[in-house]
């Protein structure tokens, strides 16, 4: 009788296993507004870690992230105008 008891818990515990892994592995839905905020939100330590490696691989590839941001802020360039004609900025013409 104990043989049958140890084997019902061992088949019971095997079931529940792969039903609990069953239940893990089903993909969360999400929107791309949500996917988008987490990954802004989720900045490992590791994953600053190998962007800072990857700016001293490729400082190409960080000056046009850089170029990039200041663009979308709108102020590319502004540096440059700033030092032309006594100190007028071009703007203001």
């Amino acid at each position: 009788m104990n043989d049958w008891i140890g084997l019902v818990f061992l088949i019971g515990l095997l079931i529940l296993a792969l039903l609990g892994l069953r239940i893990l592995a089903k993909p969360a839905t999400r929107t791309s507004e949500e996917f988008e905020r987490n990954a802004v939100e989720g900045t490992t330590m590791l994953g600053a870690s190998m962007n800072a490696l990857q700016e001293m691989m490729n400082p190409e590839e960080a000056k046009a992230k850089e170029t990039i941001t200041q663009m979308k802020e709108g102020r590319f360039l502004k540096k440059r105008r700033e030092g032309k004609a006594g100190g007028e900025d071009i703007d203001n013409d």
